[in-house]
């Protein structure tokens, strides 16, 4: 049972599920859930991605989560519990990862990996912050790596900028449009700052503080390797000033031993040290590590004498250097240790030890020694910044290993309070370096070894435990050994040592130094010799001066006792102490020594102890009473870090003296207190007024202090209009803060101890101060420059008092005091910029005060502060600070508004800014400071989102009158819309546009209706009205409002908030316009453009408000003009260029056309109005097409149709002249792209035609410039002319110079004249010379409804391009409509396809109808010529289909050999402004057998008499092989039966008693086949007249065969013995390549190279044969793949003669040539042919007619040898294999098409259950040629252009197989050519001797496959056409399936052919060597083959 979950109500898919159960939800891995219900382990709920689909999954697949849930039941939301920047991070992840993959697959591989990179970061940091194991702390520093690298992300991926504070992502209704506005700003500034450098972001969201960060080095000595020492040693580590000289921190002691090891084992790795707190200042500073190393031991390091072992003395080693400045870059750019190496260098002379780093560091390298190698100290150094506490808590492991703290001498630069007064913290410290001695010889040889021993005494003698520090590292001791220096009487020795002296012990204390000689004789003792001393503290109470103190040395022995300090201490200890008490008796027991002296300098560094002797004396005051007033003077000159060091004294004191004697000291006081007061706003002890105000809160005791300092604080303003000099002024206002909390404190603390007597006076006395700060501020301050500085320091200190005022005042008296000081200000008129500034400022201050936050201190001074802005604004002054102030007053008032009431001030803000805040907004727009604008906008927004009914109501109702409220509209709606046109806010932020959108929206629903009420009706106001339109239209149409295009879980977050504010606009929009009434027809045609803008919005329901508008629209200009005419043409004009902008989609035009006929329907003007929606919506269809194919990568062809149909729609349908012209450009520029040149010219001489030859003046249009109508039309047709030169359509040209010459003629432009005649000439020339390629045509039909609508269920004639065939049209069409199915079948597609979903291409060759034929049958014209009028205009084309009518007549099948013949008419001739025109009109006719004949025999009568005509008027030059061929083509097809069968079939009596309508058409057959005969015989005789000798025997071969044909005839047809006597002799062999219809093996497809004599006579375009060419030029689109094999050789040329096999008719009768058979390539042996070319028997209907489409254009076959392609002609590997394709036309000869023959390998398998199949033939892969994989492949030789296979396929007739083409330098293997189709193969049932026997039309016969399977397997055989030289008559042969051919002779020379003469009939060059030999060998391999059958 289902049950309401209670707990689980959120959750993560943490598994993919499928959903594959009923009601399952699909769910995937990541995605969150919201759990409904549960039930037994299931769950059911929604997807929070699709929150509609319902469903159920299991609930182990869910990971719950916390959350809450409001308005629980049906419609309950869930809230995550989870950290809103983790919600974030996953939200966003889950968006990133979609365009993650996008960024791959647009080759953003850079963005892709940085991506991927900070994708894994982010979760990384997520799973860290989910753990909850992080301190606050790191959950703070992970949110802020998390929202850098979430901003860093959004920003590279054009994602939305996300607003936050403290991390958070803030919500839009909880703060004030201006607080938005900063926030995305400071995103963005952050943004920007992570993406260029991400470190400088750590300080961003830290607390603003002005101190300056204390960096710190931590140093750790890692090791130390001088094995030559073998001594103990001590390391100091330091940092020194090389500029300054001097030492700047304590020293870091290191103890070593003398392995090198610390002496004592804990340190081990906890040799470290942290030299802290150095400033900026000091990183900038030439600052150098300086170690100095000391050993422990014998005097002489080599020298064992030196001294007794067991006495070790302290000794100087070497010292080592290293530069920060050196490393500082390295080490900052890295956050852990790096290391370093010390080279430890030694001193040459001791004397100069003290020196020795300042010697390295210049490298005075003679003064020091370096080190035999690189060993020496390695250091390792880190950089920390901030201040100690953040150091320790960021970096526990490097307090953990015992560093040591390593101060700065002295104090900081930035001086921490918690050093002084408050903490523990206390710092008493004496820094004493020992200097240097100067000591007597003392009778010695040599100079003393001296050591100083130095201890702390106290006053009763003690000597003080651990109060000597050598460096920090090791604990304090109670003696000091200075090093020894050897041999040396004026030691130099430089050693800082720390004295940390209790505070307590100080005073009394002093310091003896001892001096002894250090022996190094055998016992040797150390010899005291003298000491010298000195207090640390003088009488008066001062420490020790920070000097160099000279001391007096006294003599003593080791005798002397100092067991009584006293002896001493009497003694001057120093020149200063001696000039203080000269009485000192000379006789004691101590004896100065006047020759030696001692030097020391000391530096103090003390919270407690002062050496100021003036700060002692202020301290010290009662002391001296009389001095008092000078001390107080005196205390200005103490130096700061005196002062605040005891500062709660020097404060006590103060107050004390001035309770004293008030009117004596008051002034004084005063003025010290003011000079402390300010001495704290010193960047340097800013930190102290945390100090000051714990002093005043809980130290301070003044309580009659009050009156004195308000009647100073009175005085000293009441004299500032007197005072020349007002510094002492200034400095009290800026000591006002803390001068005020000292008055309260004092007052409240005399309050208390009075219980409030004398409130009324002291009221007074403030308001008196106040009124004294009024006349402060109210002075004319323009002429006195101090005057201003001291008004400028009152403004700038006013604003702090106010929370001292508020312990004393309510906050009403207090509002008042303040309005009534800042209303004192004198206008911004009279005084000058710096003081607009200060005033404004101090104005910013008061709205940031706590005063301000209180509602009734803000009704009191809102006036006054919006008074000061007002004028401001309206002087266009200081707008950055005032809008700096608006937007404080405006995030305040919205945090109040959210708990209390704001309406009145609101109307305060109204009142005072709206206007002038509008007025500002424009000023700055119009200047483009987007900077300011955004800050006013965010202003105005802030102000209008406050207001609610009332205020808008009052604001309206306030105006007095209408202009004042059309001029207030008119500013708030141009501001508007300046607001969404200018983009003040980036695109990417889109929260603060979103919220810009709801404002506006709001605001004009209120306006709105103040429009209407106000300037409807007499009162009409167009431009209020259209300002208003505009607003909305462009509100409507912003991009950030587009939700289409954001991501779903974007839309659904809008939506939810703010709903579809389209929507919201478009109904206030249409109530506007239904409000206009008559009015109405103002705005036509205006916005019908914008209103179309509204209408194409993708939002249904816009649509559906706004459409209706146009009915309105149309219904008013009915009624005013009685038409619609304006409408009509803009809404045409702007559908063009908004719909071309990417508007609009076919649901629009659905809805457009249903709405606006629904409302037509009522209307009397019914009829104008359907035409007319129909005809947009018709033109909406034709701009849709238009723009899908231009955006998308649509292919030429396309964008290229489509435009024509717009365009011409355009001209015909709504005659749209300008946009006609336009678009006729475009599809110009089109053509121009795709090379079109002539289809351009067509294109541009449209506009042409538009012109006349006329003077009058164009305006500028496109790219023309204003110029005459001539000059336009003049330059287009010079551009017309040039594309159709370039297009080599010079005939089109020519009429157009004609043209052009009249113009020129008649305007005596000779120049020009002579130009366009010499062109003119040129083209002339050009026809005749230049080679031209005849294009094939192709059908298209485009069937379904997923075409685009220019093609939908249309077919349409395309002229291809050069070289093009059938099948790479096919591909091509496939390829731009890569969704379409090729439809298999020629047949009209019936409804269901019409109708379908989807997209159908039916396409098959076709063949042009020439209109102008009399040219053609002109003999003497050259073919050059002629080949044009083939080609072009030509709007009528042919397609033929062969079909067999009542029974097949197996004898003879011409009897019911039908042809069904399609004419199709196009709208407009090819070629034309496109590559394809619409089919306008198709004729269906069928031919009769009988007419069929008579068109083949006319056919090819005409071919011959035009071909021997070209060589009978020397057209034809050299070479006779074209003539040849088609002869042999004609005669040896007759002889073999072509025209008997015709005989057999036509004159035979039964068919003429069954056919006495035929009677006349009988005749015309035999007039026909007369003239044949009569042409023939003309031929041979041109023939003969032009043989080449070695040819003679073809052409005796000839005549031959001539003979026999006509004597076959003769009885038929009488006077056929009347021929020319060239006739005479053998019949030739056939002279086209034909396929057998045999099975073929893989193997057995060969292209043989030409070694033939013919070698020319290889590919036969049409059928040669007179009885054949019904399938060459009517059916020719057939395709016969045939398996079998033929062979032929040279020699066969002289042996061929008529043979039954040969017959013409042997495949006249085969199957459509537009039919390729179906057989598994298995059986049709036809390895290369992949699956999608083998279709069925319908699938041939589709192949071209036999001009355009010859067989191999299907079937690939290999052509190469040894990788290259063969030697044959260039025309022909064009042909074959080239993406262009030369042109093919059913009236050419055998010749003009590719030459060259295909030579077939016997089969050697039967053909066993092949399956039903069409007798076909395909080409045969050679066992040396291998066939390529692909179709497409350059080397395929299966191409469009095989017009040989095109030729003897349509025609099944002759072939010319005996030509090879090219050579081969090696005799090349056996091959076997295909001849013609033997009818014995397809009709074995009859009897194998007849001469003529029918042929099958299918092998699906079963007789055919049972003679196949019945054929024996012959490698050899028989040529079809070779019998023994003496039968006379055909003896009949045996059946064959193939026929076999002898090997090839070998040919000395290929074929060459020129490049110009590729495509064009070609004259070559036969040379041909015959063995006759190899005739013999022909014979007898024949012969054997007999046999063997």
């Amino acid at each position: 049972m289902w049950s309401p979950t209670e707990e689980e109500k959120y959750g993560v898919v943490i598994c993919s599920f499928r959903g594959a159960v009923p009601q399952g939800l699909v769910l995937e891995l990541g995605e969150t859930v919201q759990i409904l219900e549960k039930c037994e382990g299931w769950y059911r709920g929604v997807s929070i991605k699709k929150p509609n689909v319902k469903g159920i999954f299991p609930a182990n697949y869910i990971h719950l989560k916390k959350a809450i849930v409001s308005n629980r039941g049906q419609y309950e939301t869930i809230i995550p519990l989870e950290d809103s920047v983790v919600t974030e991070v996953t939200a966003t992840l889950q968006e990133w990862a979609v365009l993650w993959k996008q960024l791959y697959v647009k080759h953003k591989v850079d963005l892709f990996y940085k991506l991927r990179h900070v994708m894994n970061e982010l979760i990384d940091l997520r799973r860290q912050l989910l753990s909850g194991h992080l301190t606050q702390d790191q959950v703070r520093e992970v949110k802020r790596h998390l929202t850098v690298r979430l901003d860093w992300g959004n920003e590279h991926l054009g994602l939305d900028l996300v607003p936050r504070k403290d991390f958070e992502v803030v919500d839009s209704d909880q703060i004030s449009v201006s607080d938005l506005y900063k926030m995305h700003l400071s995103s963005r500034h952050s943004v920007q700052q992570s993406t260029s450098q991400v470190d400088t972001i750590r300080q961003r969201h830290g607390e603003a503080c002005r101190m300056p960060v204390p960096h710190h080095f931590f140093l750790s000595l890692k090791s130390f390797t001088y094995n030559t020492i073998g001594e103990d040693t001590d390391v100091f580590f330091s940092l020194y000033d090389v500029r300054e000289g001097k030492q700047i921190s304590e020293r870091f002691m290191v103890r070593l031993n003398k392995n090198g090891g610390p002496r004592n084992p804990e340190k081990i790795d906890r040799m470290c040290a942290l030299f802290t707190d150095l400033s900026s200042k000091d990183m900038k500073r030439d600052l150098y590590i300086v170690a100095h190393v000391i050993r422990i031991g014998r005097m002489l390091l080599n020298d064992s004498k030196k001294g007794p072992p067991h006495l070790h003395y302290r000794r100087p080693y070497g010292c080592a250097v290293l530069s920060i400045m050196d490393v500082l870059q390295s080490i900052s750019e890295i956050k852990e240790e790096k290391d370093f190496v010390l080279k430890v260098y030694t001193c040459n002379n001791e004397n100069e030890w003290c020196q020795i780093h300042e010697n390295i560091i210049r490298k005075s390298s003679t003064k020091y020694t370096a080190p035999s190698s690189n060993y020496g100290l390695i250091i390792s150094l880190q950089l920390l910044r901030g201040d100690m506490e953040q150091i320790r808590r960021e970096n526990p492991l490097i307090f953990n290993r015992g560093v040591s703290v390593t101060r700065k001498l002295g104090f900081p630069d930035v001086i921490m309070p918690e050093m002084k007064i408050v903490g523990c913290d206390i710092r008493n410290d004496l820094y004493l370096t020992l200097e240097k001695g100067d000591f007597e010889r003392g009778g010695k040889s040599v100079q003393k070894n001296i050591e100083v021993t130095m201890y702390v005494l106290y006053a009763d003698g003690e000597i003080l435990k651990d109060c000597i520090s050598l460096g920090s590292g090791e604990p304090s001791r109670s003696a000091y050994h200075s090093f020894v220096l050897y041999h040396n009487n004026s030691p130099r020795w430089g050693e800082i040592i720390k004295l940390p002296i209790p505070i307590d012990r100080f005073r009394g204390s002093h310091l003896r130094f001892e001096f002894r000689h250090c022996s190094t004789k055998d016992k040797g003792e150390k010899k005291l010799f003298g000491f010298a001393f000195t207090p640390l503290m003088r009488d008066d109470g001062t420490t020790l001066s920070d000097d160099i103190h000279e001391l007096y040395v006294y003599k003593c022995d080791e005798n002397s006792t100092f067991n009584n300090h006293a002896l001493y201490l009497g003694l001057p200890c120093c020149k200063e102490d001696y000039n203080g008490c000269p009485n000192i008796p000379s006789s004691l027991i101590f004896q100065r020594s006047t020759k030696e002296t001692f030097s020391v300098s000391t530096q103090l560094s003390s919270t407690k102890l002062t050496q100021n002797v003036d700060l002692l004396a202020l301290l010290k005051w009662k002391a001296y009473p009389d001095r008092v007033m000078d001390i107080l003077g005196r205390l200005r000159h103490v130096s700061g870090e005196e002062i605040v060091k005891f500062l709660q004294d020097i404060l006590d004191t103060l107050f004390v003296v001035l309770d004293d004697n008030t009117e004596k000291y008051g002034l004084l006081v005063f003025q010290s207190l003011v000079f402390i007061i300010n001495l704290l706003r010193d960047s340097k002890y800013f930190h102290f007024r945390p100090v000051m105000d714990t002093y005043i809160q809980k130290h301070f005791a003044g309580a009659l202090a009050y009156k004195e300092l308000i009647r100073c604080l009175k005085w000293y303003m009441d004299r500032s209009a007197e005072l020349v000099r007002q510094d002492h002024i200034q400095e009290a206002m800026r000591a006002l803060e803390y001068l005020f909390k000292f008055i309260v404190q004092s007052r409240i603390l005399y309050s208390r101890a009075t219980c409030g007597m004398e409130e009324e006076q002291f009221r007074s006395s403030i308001q008196e101060l106040f009124q004294s700060i009024r006349f402060v501020l109210s002075l004319d301050s323009r002429s006195s420059e101090t005057l201003i500085f001291t008004q400028a320091a009152l403004l700038n200190s006013f604003p702090a008092i106010f929370d001292e005022l508020l312990q004393m005042f309510t906050v009403q008296e207090v509002a008042e005091f303040v309005r009534g000081t800042l209303g004192s200000m004198p206008s911004t008129v009279h005084i000058g910029q710096s003081m607009d500034v200060v005033k404004l400022q101090s104005i910013a201050r008061t709205v940031d005060s706590r005063l301000f936050s209180f509602s009734e201190s803000r009704r009191i001074l809102l006036p006054v502060v919006l008074h000061h802005i007002h004028l401001h604004l309206r002087q266009q002054k200081e707008l950055l600070i005032c809008s700096g102030i608006l937007s404080s007053i405006f995030s305040i008032i919205k945090t109040s508004s959210l708990e209390g009431d704001v309406v009145e001030e609101v109307e305060m803000m109204v009142e005072s800014l709206l206007d002038v805040l509008l007025q500002t907004l424009l000023t700055i727009m119009s200047k483009s400071q987007s900077q300011e604008a955004g800050e006013y906008v965010s202003c105005l927004l802030s102000l209008l989102r406050q207001m609610s009914d009332t205020h808008f109501q009052h604001l309206l109702d306030n105006f007095q009158s209408k202009d004042e409220l059309k001029e207030f509209l008119l500013k708030i709606f141009c501001v508007f819309r300046n607001l969404m046109k200018m983009g003040v806010f980036p695109r990417d932020w889109m929260v603060m546009r979103l919220l810009t959108s709801n404002i506006i929206v709001t605001t004009v629903q209120y306006l709105s209706s103040a429009l209407h009420k106000n300037f409807t009706e007499t009162d009409f106001d167009f431009k209020v009205w259209n300002s208003y339109f505009s607003l909305a239209v462009l509100f409507i149409n912003q991009p950030s409002l587009q939700l289409e295009n954001a991501t779903p879980a974007k839309r659904k977050k809008i939506l939810d908030k703010y709903g579809d504010m389209r929507v919201m606009m478009a109904y206030e929009l249409f109530s506007m316009w239904q409000n206009l009434g008559e009015h109405k027809i103002h705005f036509i045609p205006g916005m019908i453009g914008p209103f179309l803008g509204v209408t194409l919005v993708p939002q249904p329901e816009v649509r559906n408000i706004m459409i209706p508008i146009f009915h309105d629209m149309m219904d008013w200009e009915q009624r005013k003009n009685g038409n619609f005419k304006q409408v009509e043409a803009e809404l045409i004009d702007k559908l063009d260029s908004l719909v071309s902008e990417g508007k609009g989609d076919e649901n629009y035009r659905e809805l457009f056309s249903l709405l606006l006929l629904e409302k037509i329907e009522q209307e009397t003007w019914r009829e104008t109005g359907i035409s007319f929606v129909t005809s947009v919506t018709r033109l909406m269809e034709r701009l849709l097409d238009y723009r899908d194919c231009m955006k998308g990568d649509e292919t030429e062809n396309k964008k290229i149709g489509c435009t024509v149909n717009l365009m011409n729609f355009y001209k015909s349908e709504i005659n749209k002249e300008e946009m006609y012209i336009r678009y006729i450009h475009k599809l110009c520029d089109m053509h121009l792209q795709a090379e079109n040149y002539t289809e351009a010219a067509f294109t541009l001489l449209l506009y042409c035609e538009l012109l006349q030859w006329e003077d009058r003046p164009l305006r500028e249009f496109l790219h023309y410039p204003s110029q005459s109508e001539w000059q336009r039309k003049e330059g287009l047709c010079r551009k017309i002319i040039h594309y159709f030169n370039k297009g080599k359509s010079w005939e089109f040209g020519i009429p157009l110079c004609r043209e052009l010459a009249i113009q020129y003629e008649s305007l005596y432009d000779y120049q020009s004249l002579s130009w366009i005649r010499k062109m003119e000439a040129t083209y002339y020339d050009n026809i005749m010379e230049q080679q031209r390629l005849e294009p094939e045509f192709f059908r298209v039909g485009f069937y379904g409804r997923k075409f685009p609508f220019f093609l939908r269920n249309k077919e349409y004639v395309c002229r291809g391009h050069d070289y093009e065939r059938l099948e790479a049209f096919q591909q091509r069409m496939l390829s731009e409509f890569p969704q379409a199915i090729a439809m298999q079948h020629p047949n009209h597609p019936d409804d269901s396809i019409l109708q379908c979903d989807a997209q159908y291409l039916q396409i098959y060759a076709v063949t042009p109808i020439p209109d102008n034929i009399d040219v053609l049958q002109m003999d003497r014209v050259p073919d050059r010529i002629k080949s044009f009028y083939r080609v072009n205009n030509i709007r009528k084309f042919r397609y033929d289909r062969p079909f067999h009518k009542g029974p097949k007549d197996k004898e003879n099948e011409f009897k019911s050999l039908w042809i069904e013949r399609t004419t199709l008419t196009l709208t407009h001739s090819l070629p034309g402004i496109s590559r394809w025109f619409e089919v306008e009109r198709r004729e269906l006719v069928e031919v009769s057998p009988l007419e069929n004949a008579i068109q083949v025999v006319e056919n090819k009568n005409q071919e011959l008499r035009t071909l021997i005509s070209q060589y009978q008027h020397k057209q034809m030059h050299g070479n006779i092989n074209l003539l040849s061929m088609c002869l042999n083509g004609v005669i040896d097809a007759a002889v073999n039966g072509g025209i008997a069968r015709y005989q057999e079939a036509f004159f035979d009596k039964d068919y003429i008693t069954k056919h006495p309508g035929d009677a006349e058409k009988i005749t015309q057959l035999k007039e026909l086949m007369q003239e044949q005969v009569h042409v023939l015989g003309v031929g041979l005789a041109v023939h003969e007249k032009f043989v080449h000798p070695e040819m003679r025997p073809l052409h005796k071969k000839l005549i031959d065969q001539f003979q026999m044909m006509r004597s076959s005839l003769y009885h038929e047809l009488p006077g056929l013995d009347k021929l020319s006597p060239a006739c005479s002799g053998n019949s030739t062999p056939r002279s086209n390549v034909l396929v057998s219809h045999g099975p073929m093996s893989p193997e057995s497809i060969k292209l043989v190279h030409r070694h033939s004599p013919l070698n020319l006579l290889g590919s036969v375009r049409h059928s040669s044969s007179s009885l054949s060419s019904h399938t060459s030029s009517e059916t020719g689109n057939l395709v016969i793949l045939t398996d079998s094999s033929v062979g032929e050789t040279a020699e066969d040329m002289y042996h061929m003669q008529a043979s039954p096999s040969t017959s013409s008719l042997s495949s006249t009768h085969s199957a459509p040539s537009q039919m390729i058979n179906s057989a598994p390539s298995s059986a049709r042996g036809s390895p290369s042919l992949p699956d999608k070319y083998r279709h069925s028997r319908e699938m041939m209907m589709l192949l071209p007619a036999h001009r355009d489409r010859p067989s191999s254009a299907m079937y690939p076959a290999a052509i190469m040898e040894n990788g290259q392609p063969p030697n044959f002609q260039r025309a022909f590997i064009q042909q074959m294999i080239g993406p262009c394709k030369p042109c093919s036309d059913p009236n050419l000869s055998v010749a003009d098409k590719g030459h060259y023959s295909l030579h077939f390998d016997a089969f050697h398998h039967q053909l066993s259950d092949a399956p039903p199949a069409l007798p076909a033939r395909t080409l045969r892969k050679s066992p040396l040629h291998p066939i390529p994989a692909s179709p497409t492949s350059p080397q395929s030789g299966l191409d469009g252009s095989n017009s040989t296979l095109s030729g003897s396929a349509s025609s099944g007739v002759s072939s010319l197989s005996e030509s090879n083409f090219g050579h081969s330098s090696e005799p090349p293997p056996r091959t076997d050519t295909m001849d013609s189709v033997p009818s014995q193969a397809w009709n074995t049932d009859e009897d194998l001797e007849t001469p003529y026997l029918p042929v099958r039309y299918s092998l699906s016969e079963p007789d055919v496959l049972e003679s196949l399977k019945s054929q024996p397997c012959r490698s050899h055989s028989a040529p079809s056409g070779v019998i023994p030289q003496d039968t006379m008559d055909p003896p009949a042969l045996p059946p064959k399936p193939y026929h076999s051919r002898l090997p090839n002779m070998e040919n000395e020379e290929g074929m060459i052919i020129e490049d110009d003469d590729k495509h064009r009939p070609l004259h070559r060059k036969v040379s041909q060597p015959v063995s006759g030999g190899k005739e013999e060998q022909a014979r007898v391999a024949w012969e054997h083959g007999i046999g063997e059958q």
